[in-house]
């Protein structure tokens, strides 16, 4: 069942956070609608914290059976005379003297012999067939990738992506393909790459930036390079995909709009994408980076 709790603060994510620590849950687990915005007011007066509303999923309470009333206390109750303005006597009883009734004696019991039951055949049991063992799954066989051109902008690219990933400490090494007109796909390859992906795929955008900051001021016209690990990018997007569904099916549901988290221009991209067709939904962004989000609002 769903539940909700309103919160305030300073700012809309402090009034988020609070709501957030008081709850115990992650920003995925909850949807947030804002109440009302916060206002300085003048001088200290008329000012207002901002306030949001919290919805969140809580599990349903279990029933609890009555007990049964007793019977024997339903009959004591029963036979306990009402009382009333009048006494009432109790009636006299007389006691008869009990006659002494001597004890029979009883004949030994004779046991006859019981023949012993004949034991039914037990059914042979049948083996079971013997499992075979699974043969262990074949490790993934790596990519091949072409080597590099002399002086191309993937020989570029590459020989500043290593520099900065030994700087970091990681052994990945990266392999860049041109994948349209001044487009370039580059697919970091290694162990432990999770560190270079980061929390939400922030250290991913961090080593992006950088190459396309560094690369744009030696090459002539504008490329964009695209810096993948373990296929990272189309796994977040469908995530995106699932998570923007999900929050518009509760503005729908409450008629209200909501805020996201705030993300970067791409992942907000994808959820104007995923929503634009939706009846009786509309998104925009608000705030300035990076705490820039999507807003998803019920029109009819």
């Amino acid at each position: 069942m769903e539940k909700t709790i309103i919160t305030s603060g300073k700012t809309i994510d402090l009034a988020i956070e609070a709501a957030l620590t008081q709850l115990g849950l992650d920003r995925d687990s909850v949807s947030v609608m804002v109440l009302q915005q916060a206002k300085g007011g003048f001088l200290g007066f008329g000012a207002q914290p901002a306030k949001v509303q919290v919805t969140y999923e809580a599990p349903d309470p279990v029933p609890v059976a009555e007990k049964p009333k007793s019977a024997l206390g339903a009959a004591s109750r029963a036979s306990k005379p009402k009382a009333s303005g009048a006494a009432v006597k109790e009636p006299k009883v007389e006691v008869v003297p009990k006659a002494k009734v001597e004890p029979k004696v009883e004949a030994p019991k004779v046991e006859k012999p019981v023949a012993p039951k004949a034991e039914a055949p037990k059914p042979e049991r049948k083996p079971r067939p013997e499992r075979k063992p699974e043969a262990p799954k074949a490790p993934k066989e790596p990519k091949a990738y072409a080597p590099a051109e002399a002086g191309s902008v993937e020989e570029k690219i590459e020989q500043f992506l290593k520099g900065l990933l030994e700087n970091m400490g990681s052994a990945a090494v990266p392999h860049a393909s041109k994948t349209g007109d001044n487009t370039y796909h580059v697919e970091l390859e290694g162990q432990d790459l999770g560190f270079l992906i980061g929390r939400r795929g922030d250290t991913l955008d961090a080593i992006q930036h950088l190459c396309n900051y560094s690369i744009n001021r030696d090459v002539e016209g504008h490329v964009r390079i695209n810096v993948d690990a373990e296929d990272y990018r189309a796994k977040r997007e469908e995530s995106l995909r699932k998570y923007a569904r999900k929050k518009a099916q509760q503005v729908l549901k409450a008629r209200r709009r909501t805020t996201l988290e705030p993300m970067n221009a791409y992942e907000r991209h994808v959820i104007h994408a995923t929503l634009q067709e939706m009846d009786n939904i509309t998104t925009y962004s608000t705030g300035t980076e990076p705490n820039r989000r999507v807003v998803v609002e019920y029109v009819r």
